[in-house]
């Protein structure tokens, strides 16, 4: 009996063998995944380097107290637009009026005095023609009339400056523009330190000033690179900068590069540009940071694929191939700069291949794929 029963064990264990074995042999292979491809293109591509700089006004006029005094009025809204000519602040005027008020008393004075020597000369002269006065009475009288003169031109200078000195408590807009918030308030005693000298600012920003920094490398990077261009090409990239804001978008005016500065400065190894930009909605304030970016080189026939192809391992960058007979066949690369949601591949691609955009980890080298060609656009950063 327990012969039979180990007997029936081992058939009914052969029989579900080949039974599974048969299903095996039967079950049709898995068809290849799909997998989203591009097709590598070559064009010429140009490269853009990026700066950090600063804005400001086309002009920045700080308004100062030329006199010292009590501030009596503000005559603006603080932040709002000023024309030229407007007036901005007023100061205490009695001091001011009362000293012109006494130099005016010392030309009434000289002038009378002046009008008393010149009697006394007229006098004199045709005394003097007949020998009834002596010459040094006539060279006294000729000298008091003279000195009282310049005495007269010397008051009604002094008269002029206290004048001046009076118009400078009223003070008027010198350009137009924007005007800040003010440093000094009604009230306050101003003109002398520590009291506010620069009372507020006044900016026109109808166009606006970009400073930036390059370093030397980068610096010799653009100049070669207009060197080599075209005239008309030249005048082109020259004016056609592009001025990125604080939230990413680019501005929609292109500005122009307005001078290098001179030298290279030996304790940071960069150099001052200043780029100017048109502002007629008056988008752009003194004081902001943005990225601007300058036409670099064009490298010629290059490729461009989309980031999300590219895999990354210890500084080493591969992609997936696929090859003519749908056959993946993994590829190390040589990476150049991203541009936008693009990179740029230096090494290790040839135009119409295909580089696998989607479905990488389905993939592993030697594996046979279904390939579907796609457009990928780029972003909109990465348009040029």
């Amino acid at each position: 009996m327990r012969f039979q029963t180990i007997g029936l064990t081992v058939c009914l264990s052969f029989f579900l063998f080949a039974c599974s074995e048969k299903q095996a042999t039967q079950t049709p292979p898995p068809p290849p995944p799909g997998v989203s491809v591009v097709e590598t293109q070559t064009q010429d591509v140009p490269l853009y380097l990026e700066f950090v700089g600063q804005t400001f006004g086309l002009k920045d006029i700080a308004i100062r107290a030329r006199v010292e005094g009590f501030l009596e009025g503000l005559h603006f809204q603080e932040g709002g637009e000023v024309k030229k000519g407007d007036l901005l602040y007023t100061l205490e005027s009695q001091p001011f009026e009362e000293k012109v008020a006494a130099k005016m008393s010392a030309v009434a004075q000289v002038t009378t005095m002046l009008a008393k020597t010149k009697g006394d000369l007229d006098r004199i002269k045709p005394l003097a023609e007949i020998n009834a006065v002596s010459k040094s009475d006539l060279d006294e009288a000729m000298a008091a009339y003279e000195a009282t003169q310049s005495s007269v031109e010397a008051a009604k200078a002094t008269l002029r400056a206290a004048k001046i000195e009076l118009s400078y408590t009223k003070i008027y807009s010198p350009i137009d523009g924007i005007i800040g918030k003010t440093q000094a308030k009604v009230g306050d005693f101003v003109g002398r330190d520590p009291n506010p000298v620069i009372l507020n600012t006044v900016s026109q920003v109808d166009t606006i000033l970009v400073t930036f920094f390059i370093t030397e490398t980068q610096y010799l990077e653009v100049a070669r690179s207009l060197a080599s261009a075209d005239p008309a090409q030249t005048d082109k990239q020259g004016s056609s900068l592009e001025l990125v804001l604080i939230d990413g978008s680019v501005y929609g005016h292109a500005g122009k590069v307005d001078f290098v500065d001179r030298e290279v400065d030996t304790t940071t190894g960069a150099m001052l540009v200043q780029a100017s930009f048109p502002n007629p909605e008056k988008l752009l304030r003194p004081g902001q940071f943005a990225k601007v970016k300058v036409r670099g080189q064009v490298v010629k026939d290059g490729i461009l694929i989309p980031q999300r192809c590219v895999m990354e391992l210890q500084g080493l960058y591969n992609v997936y191939v696929v090859g003519a007979d749908n056959t993946v066949a993994i590829r190390e690369i040589t990476v150049g700069p991203k541009i936008g949601s693009l990179w740029l591949i230096t090494d290790g691609l040839e135009p119409s291949e295909k580089v696998i955009y989607e479905g990488l980890q389905k993939v592993k080298d030697g594996m046979s794929v279904k390939p579907t060609v796609v457009d990928v656009k780029p972003t909109e950063k990465g348009k040029k």
